[in-house]
């Protein structure tokens, strides 16, 4: 029987509770194990007391290295993939200029294919192991995603771009259309394996009250699927978007009124929202996916997490791809924390990791799969090396000589100085990509 068990020792990390709640709410075992079972987590602590229970496992030794769950991307769009680092305009030039475009090759079922398979295979390069991604409006981009994960077992959130105006001609549809693909799509897809569909409404300038009305019957409909939007990114973009709705008194009333803002909604950016909207927000129990590499590229504006803390908003880390310019939640923790630090905010390492892993998983509904190391969750994790380049090496020697290499520091320094050469391994349901 021990032949299916596999025991992983090295330095093993995760989280029980919110950093920001409690001092105590992680698990850090210097010498510890991690131990699979046919893909599922069955015990995690200190190597010496795991090793006799486990004597004639297989063990994979990682000594020396950093085994933590998995991250989870709460916002990414991967037919953008193409598109990452051109020359940063403002978010609605960006859109016009290199989004769109790219965006109409997906109706070829060939190139959606191409494209999820090297979006999935750079995920796993970054140590990302469940995301929540935008497709395109063509069903041929859901199904490609979907498929592509499926083959790996990996936990996919999905779901077609709803657009009715303001858009291309091949990029629209109709808010009828719309909600009749998204239908099938979500019966297709939705909770099959490790699959999970997000409703998908672009924003509100690409989206008619009827469609983003549609789109609010579609999850009372299917109550269990996610919706996913736009929010408040860009000053222009808020602009125009009232303009549309004259009868809205802000931007998120718009969502309100087609039954969209829930606590299984995320909202992209939400950079510049009023004291009530985020009041609003908080009390949905919604999410916003922060993406501070996109925020700076695009020139958008500084997310406020002392006051998305303060007044109780679920906040998760994202990297939005392609106006995000890395596809690392490391780089993104880095470039989160400067933000704050321009705020006034200096946000710890803990509270970083979190929002990418457990909160992350919290905030999705999805503790009960991944996040942590919790007996019973899926084996979706990673294994870093702390000093995988020679300036994190010499920084690595500077603290141990100091007697300062202690776990805040190890963490500080694969936010600051990390990207995918710290990713030694990573494992979908105890296999590793």
């Amino acid at each position: 029987m021990n032949d299916t068990i596999k025991l992983y020792r090295g330095e093993v990390f995760d989280f029980t509770d919110s950093p920001l709640d409690r001092s105590d709410a992680f698990r850090y075992f210097p010498d510890g194990a991690l131990v699979v079972k046919e893909g599922i987590i069955i015990d995690c602590g200190p190597f010496k007391e795991l090793e006799d229970r486990y004597a004639g496992c297989e063990r994979i030794d990682y000594s020396g290295k950093l085994i933590m769950p998995g991250f989870i991307d709460s916002h990414i769009h991967y037919p953008q993939a193409e598109i990452i680092g051109m020359y940063g305009k403002q978010l609605l030039e960006w859109l016009n200029d290199y989004t769109f475009p790219a965006e109409q090759a997906f109706s070829s079922p060939e190139h959606a294919e191409r494209i999820a398979r090297f979006f999935v295979q750079e995920l796993f390069r970054n140590g990302t192991t469940t995301c929540m991604a935008y497709a395109t409006v063509h069903a041929a981009s859901v199904n490609a995603l979907f498929s592509v994960a499926s083959e790996y077992n990996m936990c996919m959130m999905t779901g077609k771009v709803l657009m009715d105006r303001n858009a291309p001609d091949g990029l629209t549809d109709t808010a009828v259309r719309g909600e009749v693909e998204s239908r099938s799509l979500i019966e297709a897809w939705h909770k099959k394996g490790r699959n999970r569909y997000v409703i998908t409404p672009r924003f509100a300038i690409s989206c008619s009250n009827e469609q983003l009305k549609a789109a609010g019957r579609l999850h009372e409909q299917y109550p269990d699927t996610y919706i996913q939007t736009h929010l408040s990114e860009n000053k222009e973009e808020i602009c125009n978007t009232l303009s549309l709705c004259p009868g809205c008194r802000d931007y998120l009333e718009v969502y309100e009124r087609a039954g969209l803002v829930t606590d299984r909604s995320v909202f992209g950016h939400c950079i510049h929202l009023s004291d009530s909207e985020c009041r609003r927000l908080a009390e949905a129990g919604s999410v916003i996916a922060h993406c501070p590499t996109s925020n700076l590229f695009l020139g958008s504006g500084l997310y406020d997490m002392r006051q998305a803390n303060r007044i109780g908003m679920q906040t998760t880390l994202a990297t939005d791809v392609g106006a995000g310019t890395s596809y690392s939640l490391l780089r993104t923790m880095g470039e989160s924390y400067k933000v704050q630090q321009l705020n006034g905010y200096p946000m710890s390492v803990l509270e970083s990791f979190y929002k990418c892993t457990l909160g992350a998983a919290k905030a999705l509904h999805l503790e009960d799969e991944t996040g942590s190391f919790e007996k019973g969750r899926k084996a979706d994790f990673i294994v870093l090396d702390y000093a995988a380049t020679p300036s994190q090496q010499i920084r690595r020697e500077y603290l141990e000589r100091n007697g300062k290499w202690e776990l805040e520091n190890k963490l500080f320094g694969l936010q600051t100085l990390g990207d995918d050469r710290n990713i030694v391994a990573t494992y979908i349901m105890g296999k590793r990509m």
